[in-house]
């Protein structure tokens, strides 16, 4: 599928990088760090996979990226601005850059599929008229043409996870975080899923995707994060 031009946020490439972590760390509560140390940026339009073995902290990295926790220290800057200066009243408008596939998908029940993947594009005020050929496509290509008018609790995991990622692409982020977007889903489906997140990026977009599966890695020559203990034990190095 190509991913059809038309008004979104500007996608062009910043001096700034995208993300940028400095001497990040992060501890829930009193408890020890369950990460530490993270220095790293991912430059603008580039395109990173983060590994790792399960309790590495790749989850932990992804909710300090799109602000759904706050780090113990270090500094965290998104598109250039420091997250910590950041007014309350900014955070919406900063979220609307970023996309999402959550490892739950959190796919809203009481909505149909075709309306939850068209959701950031509803909240962002556009017509139903100027998006829905585009979302009708876009489920088609992901094998849920026949399943829009279905809701979340009649669909399988896989299809489920399909819906994730097409909402999380439908309005075109800057920024596009993935946590495990091919888990549920059999290899034919994971390379086209994958496909779908490289047309993104080739359009300008950040892409950072999070996965145990090291075939989906290895489809790819793409940098690679990885991180053990909390610590990243590996990264690209600096160009």
């Amino acid at each position: 599928m190509t991913l059809k031009p038309r008004p979104a946020p500007d996608l062009t490439h910043s001096r700034d990088p995208a993300v940028s972590f400095d001497s990040v760390g992060l501890r829930y509560g009193r408890g020890p760090e369950i990460l530490s140390d993270l220095s790293f940026d991912l430059p603008s339009g580039s395109f990173h996979f983060l590994t790792g073995p399960s309790g590495a902290g790749k989850s932990s990295l992804l909710r300090l990226i799109y602000r759904a926790r706050q780090p113990s220290r270090g500094l965290i800057s998104l598109f250039g601005r420091d997250t910590a200066l950041m007014p309350r009243d900014a955070l919406p408008g900063l979220r609307r850059r970023i996309g999402v596939v959550f490892q739950d998908f959190r796919l809203l029940e009481h909505l149909s599929v075709f309306d939850n993947v068209a959701l950031p594009l509803r909240v962002a005020g556009q017509p139903r008229t100027s998006y829905a050929d585009d979302v009708a496509d876009l489920l088609a290509w992901v094998g849920l043409g026949d399943r829009m008018h279905a809701h979340p609790a009649s669909l399988s995991g896989g299809e489920q996870q399909r819906a994730a990622i097409a909402r999380a692409v439908i309005s075109r982020p800057e920024l596009l975080i993935a946590d495990e977007p091919t888990g549920n889903v059999d290899p034919a489906m994971a390379r086209r899923l994958l496909r779908l997140l490289v047309e993104l990026n080739r359009l300008g977009a950040t892409v950072l995707i999070a996965t145990h599966d090291i075939t989906l890695v290895r489809s790819l020559a793409a940098p690679v994060l990885e991180l053990a203990d909390g610590r990243l034990v590996s990264q690209p190095r600096a160009a």
